[in-house]
């Protein structure tokens, strides 16, 4: 097994160096964490299992709701009485306020 390389400036450790390889299994498993934390959390707040899943996956809720109910933009708009390009923008617009 590779060593990490440590970075001891002042004798206090501030920064760890590892093998990509292992960075990268870490990392996989880390992103993993953090979508079923987020799966779980959705379900636990009454979402159906496939809408949890894909915002878990990090697409945004309208879009997780929407395919769930099995609507294009179109309908979707139509279903909201708004056009097509306002509802696309209300969408963009909330993704970045979000983020």
């Amino acid at each position: 097994m590779s060593q990490a390389q440590v970075i001891e400036p002042g004798g206090k450790p501030v920064f760890y160096g590892v093998p990509a390889s292992v960075w990268h299994k870490a990392r996989g498993k880390e992103e993993g964490i953090e979508d079923e934390g987020l799966y779980d959390q959705a379900v636990a707040n009454g979402f159906p299992a496939p809408v949890a899943y894909v915002i878990a996956d990090e697409a945004h809720a309208v879009r997780a709701w929407r395919e769930y109910r099995g609507m294009t933009q179109d309908a979707l708009a139509a279903a909201a009485g708004l056009s097509k390009p306002f509802s696309v923008r209300l969408k963009a617009v909330s993704e970045t306020v979000v983020q």
